[in-house]
């Protein structure tokens, strides 16, 4: 009796102890799944649309204040949310501004690299385009690795909802399993509409979010499923199907455009490196097409005439599936 008594005091300390720690854990882990999705749910505006949380008190700076009456601002703004990417309207055009401004340093620092007139003003639009298609080359980067992991999210869907599951339920089961950036976008999807959105709304957002036409597809069919009724399960199967051959039909695409898209490329830089290299072997042999003016407008015409090519060969060899 008297080591069996301690024996039971240290074992309903233990239970105790055990409990009181599993209670702190569960409180910890529900904050942390709370915090995650308002963070997401408040990072992931749509414009047009019921936003779940509003930052009322934050004030935005003058320069967006100013490309928001220009009307610049939601396209940005979408732009760099497509791009999946933590920058802000503001931060891109300061970004651009100052890479225009770099050719100016650069000339006031070495004057002999500017010898030909125009030659800073045409570097300057140069950098200063880059971190727009920079940012443009993340969302089409991003767009297509979403189109990738689609089919397979559609399928995980279907399963789990004929193992039972409701849709919500299979979404969040599916943001989990599932990488980035499918996984945030379904993620985002699921928190919304658990906060309190509409799920129309919040699939409606998603369009926003993923502006590709297979999203289109499955937002159509999951909300008309809710109004009419029908298996969602074997109708994601099937779409998830025509994804899977519309990328194989791009493929084929893709291969047989392949001569035209190295003919673009090759015509399209072998005439600036061709100048290039005239500029440095004979300076003085374009100067003097510079200085008549015959012949800027012969090298106006030809800068035109490239330009023009190349948005014809594009639209020739751009095949949408």
């Amino acid at each position: 009796m008297p080591v069996s008594l301690p024996l039971f005091l240290v074992l309903f300390t233990w239970v105790l102890l055990s409990i009181a720690l599993g209670l702190k854990f569960y409180e910890w882990w529900r904050k942390r799944e709370m915090s995650a999705m308002l963070r997401t749910a408040a990072t992931e505006p749509s414009p047009g649309q019921s936003q779940i949380l509003r930052d009322i008190a934050a004030r935005p700076p003058r320069l967006e204040q100013w490309l928001e009456r220009v009307a610049l601002l939601d396209k940005i703004r979408a732009l760099i949310q497509q791009a999946g990417v933590k920058w802000t309207p503001g931060g891109l055009l300061l970004a651009m501004a100052g890479a225009a401004f770099v050719p100016a340093i650069l000339e006031f620092l070495h004057p002999s690299w500017f010898y030909f007139p125009g030659t800073s003003t045409a570097l300057a639009l140069l950098l200063a385009a880059l971190p727009y298609f920079y940012l443009r080359r993340l969302r089409t980067r991003r767009l297509a690795a979403f189109e990738e992991q689609f089919p397979e999210a559609l399928d995980f869907l279907a399963r789990s909802m004929r193992a039972g599951h409701a849709f919500t339920i299979s979404l969040r089961m599916c943001s989990e399993d599932m990488p980035d950036p499918l996984g945030l976008e379904f993620r985002t999807l699921f928190n919304e509409q658990n906060l309190g959105a509409p799920l129309d709304a919040a699939l409606y957002n998603l369009t926003n979010r993923v502006p590709l036409l297979d999203v289109r597809f499955f937002v159509s069919a999951v909300i008309l499923q809710r109004q009419t009724g029908g298996n969602l399960g074997e109708i994601l199967t099937r779409l998830g199907q025509v994804i899977r051959d519309r990328f194989r039909l791009k493929g084929q695409v893709k291969a047989a455009s392949a001569h035209g898209r190295v003919t673009a490329l090759v015509l399209s830089i072998l005439p600036a490196v061709t100048a290039v290299l005239m500029m440095l072997a004979a300076p003085s042999y374009l100067q003097s097409m510079l200085n008549d003016p015959d012949g800027k407008k012969l090298v106006a015409g030809a800068i035109g005439a490239q330009i023009l090519g190349q948005m014809v060969i594009r639209k020739i060899i751009r095949i949408k599936v």
